[in-house]
């Protein structure tokens, strides 16, 4: 049975891939799921394993974009989501805090611009600065003796939601990429102009990028958020003056 549904435009980006095995099946997942974009970083030499383990995608093996870094291999996207094996829901590990893959799905299935979704290398996965980067991130559940699921698993487990994911809720197209980047300028404005604690100034950001990565604003929602921060940094300063 052939089944018809829509994905967003999506960028698989594997960073640092150690086996060419793994990387030659995620091409093939990608295959089976509609998605086309695949970007490596810095990744092992792909020859025949790859290529015998791609089937029918080896196509998308052979158009991959290499790139030298993260932020090359991420350029031109709207939302970056990341994926890790270690979540947790406490405040403190903030950079760490995880939604499921059908709730990444329902929230980002109707974004409008280019979704990357960021694959770690097999043995230690994504850095803490690469996820400090990211909008949202991801975690597959698995058992508690061994969470780790095989890169190429994990790549067909998430595209798999995508594809199958209905459009719920939102209404109204996503904000675009350099809108986002516009309202977390504003946030830092906002804070900066209040006299935000220092030490706190990186984690909030962080959470805020979080938090606009799990709601997936509309441009509607990012207007509205963008007149509420420049509104209240340019009292707060107007007031200064007067001083």
């Amino acid at each position: 049975m052939i089944y018809r549904t829509s994905m967003p435009r999506v960028r698989v980006v594997l960073v640092e891939p150690k086996n060419e095995g793994n990387v030659g099946a995620v091409a093939r997942a990608m295959k089976n799921f509609g998605a086309s974009d695949l970007a490596l970083v810095n990744p092992c030499p792909l020859g025949s394993e790859a290529r015998q383990r791609a089937m029918h995608g080896v196509d998308i093996l052979e158009d991959a974009t290499i790139v030298a870094d993260f932020d090359a291999a991420v350029q031109g996207a709207d939302l970056i989501v990341g994926t890790s094996g270690i979540a947790t829901a406490s405040e403190k590990r903030f950079a760490r805090i995880a939604v499921h893959p059908r709730d990444f799905a329902t929230k980002v299935h109707e974004t409008k611009g280019i979704v990357a979704l960021l694959f770690g290398r097999e043995d230690f996965g994504l850095l803490m600065k690469e996820l400090r980067r990211c909008d949202l991130l991801v975690t597959i559940p698995a058992a508690d003796p061994y969470p780790i699921l095989n890169l190429s698993h994990a790549v067909t487990i998430l595209l798999y939601e995508l594809f199958t994911a209905g459009a719920h809720g939102k209404t109204g197209p996503s904000m675009s990429g350099l809108e986002k980047e516009r309202l977390h300028a504003a946030l830092a404005d906002l804070l900066a102009a209040t006299d935000y604690p220092a030490h706190k100034v990186a984690r909030t950001k962080v959470m805020f990028r979080r938090m606009v990565g799990r709601a997936v604003p509309t441009k509607w929602e990012f207007h509205a958020l963008m007149g509420v921060f420049e509104r209240a940094t340019k009292r707060i300063r107007r007031l200064e003056g007067g001083r």
